[in-house]
């Protein structure tokens, strides 16, 4: 779909190995002609970026991410409007005896993140590496955010245009929706003039 509207590039970042190998034969059965697939880390990929993209989409990444803040940070800093699909975590949909808690681990993490008090999920992918159907993330723990931290958070980052879709508090996994976010030129401008745009830096 991203490819029918001619971009001039369009870059795909894919860290499951066997994944990967699926988009290239999706590449080869499509025709496809402008869009790249790139085996690695969509974080460290963003990390080392210098340049700003029309759109990022982050379609089931987020929730895999053992740092799921630092994410959401980087794509603000490379670009004005992006679109998430994400698993979310949501006290009143999911309480304490659902069984979909089963894959979360230890104590609720609340950070302190740009003022806002974010809390995070620890949870493990319960072995399911060892499916050959596995498609998730590189590291069994990851963490998963509550709804509305994630939402005040992208408001926070200047994405003032927030629509939402898609959102399904009963999946079988765990609440999900999805999420377009543009930030206007105002709102760039005022956070620029306060110093509060992130620039990622080299890690070391």
């Amino acid at each position: 779909m991203l490819e029918q509207q001619g971009p001039e590039s369009l870059y795909a970042i894919e860290a499951n190995k066997l994944a990967y190998l699926r988009c290239l034969v999706v590449k080869e059965i499509l025709n496809l002609k402008i869009a790249r697939f790139l085996l690695g880390d969509f974080c460290e990929w963003l990390e080392y970026s210098k340049e700003r993209y029309d759109l990022i989409v982050a379609s089931g990444v987020l929730y895999h991410m053992q740092d799921p803040l630092r994410l959401i940070e980087l794509i603000a800093a490379r670009t004005d409007t992006f679109y998430l699909w994400t698993h979310y975590v949501s006290r009143e949909s999911m309480p304490k005896d659902d069984p979909r808690r089963e894959a979360f681990v230890g104590e609720v993490e609340v950070r302190e993140h740009r003022g806002i008090p974010v809390h995070l999920y620890r949870r493990s992918y319960l072995g399911a590496w060892k499916n050959k159907t596995f498609c998730g993330g590189a590291h069994d723990l990851h963490r998963w955010i509550e709804r509305e931290d994630l939402l005040a958070l992208i408001r926070k980052l200047g994405f003032s245009d927030i629509r939402i879709a898609h959102d399904e508090p009963a999946h079988l996994y765990g609440p999900s929706f999805s999420v377009f976010a543009r930030r206007h030129t105002d709102s760039l401008t005022s956070m620029a003039e306060q110093g509060d745009v992130l620039e990622p830096s080299p890690s070391s």
